[in-house]
């Protein structure tokens, strides 16, 4: 028995990585998926990968550091899809600079992406998710928000800031019957943490790698596929008495 059969689904961040592996499943538990990202490319790629398997998906091709795109975006959603059941913002950037080599463009960057993108696709979505009587709104935070990184302090007030979003939004929206929950996945195997490793190959690249993985009980790396197992529940049926809350995807990382 599918888990969303026929819902209207927005996922931002679409092309790669945890948004890919998310449009994928819920278009297979039954949604109807509009995927949005800004490489049209991929973005592309992914949806007919979606179609050829018997999903339903579309695609918008959005830049989401411009709040107009955010709220286009989540606006064609709705016409493409007649409505909205469930919206999750996953879009977001890391960011690796000390306040020593503070960039407060970077910085702005890594706030907008991250928090001023779900601000203004979920706005955009409210009106449609009151007219369906209700919905899911899914964030994706990190344990970056949970927990302290020393070597990321924009990115950690960033997903700290996606949090207290989530649970203003959570206390706000319940009697509209939209549930705001979130996801904050450990080290996941995903383009962007490749990034912020940089190549894996040669001593140093598997140093940094062990680096990363020894925080987490599990000694592994997530897959996105695991992070979007996650995000389907707290969009189903299945959490219909489960909002405000902060999901770690991590291994056991926060519990070390």
């Amino acid at each position: 028995m599918s888990r969303l059969p026929g819902k209207a689904c927005l996922i931002t961040a679409a092309a790669s990585g945890i948004g890919r592996a998310g449009c994928e499943l819920f278009a297979r538990e039954g949604a109807r998926v509009v995927a949005v990202d800004c490489d049209a490319a991929r973005l592309h790629y992914v949806v007919a990968g979606i179609r050829a398997t018997g999903g339903e998906a579309r695609g918008v091709v959005a830049d989401l550091l411009d709040p107009a795109a955010c709220q286009r975006a989540a606006q064609e959603a709705a016409s493409l899809l007649g409505g909205i059941d469930v919206v999750w913002n996953h879009a977001g950037m890391s960011s690796t600079r000390t306040l020593d080599a503070l960039d407060l463009d970077d910085y702005g960057r890594c706030m907008d992406l991250n928090v001023r993108s779900a601000m203004v696709v979920t706005a955009a979505a409210l009106p449609y998710l009151r007219r369906q009587g209700g919905g899911s709104v899914v964030l994706t935070a990190s344990v970056a928000g949970l927990i302290g990184l020393p070597e990321s302090p924009a990115y950690n007030a960033a997903k700290a800031a996606v949090l207290g979003l989530m649970r203003s939004l959570a206390i706000r929206h319940a009697r509209d019957g939209i549930r705001v929950n979130a996801v904050c996945p450990g080290p996941i195997d995903t383009p962007m943490l490749q990034g912020y490793l940089g190549t894996s190959e040669g001593d140093e690249g598997k140093a940094r790698l062990r680096r990363a993985l020894a925080p987490v009980p599990m000694r592994r790396l997530g897959r996105p596929e695991e992070v979007a197992h996650a995000a389907l529940w707290l969009a189903s049926g299945d959490a219909s008495y489960v909002t405000g809350v902060a999901l770690p995807v991590d291994g056991g990382y926060v519990a070390g």
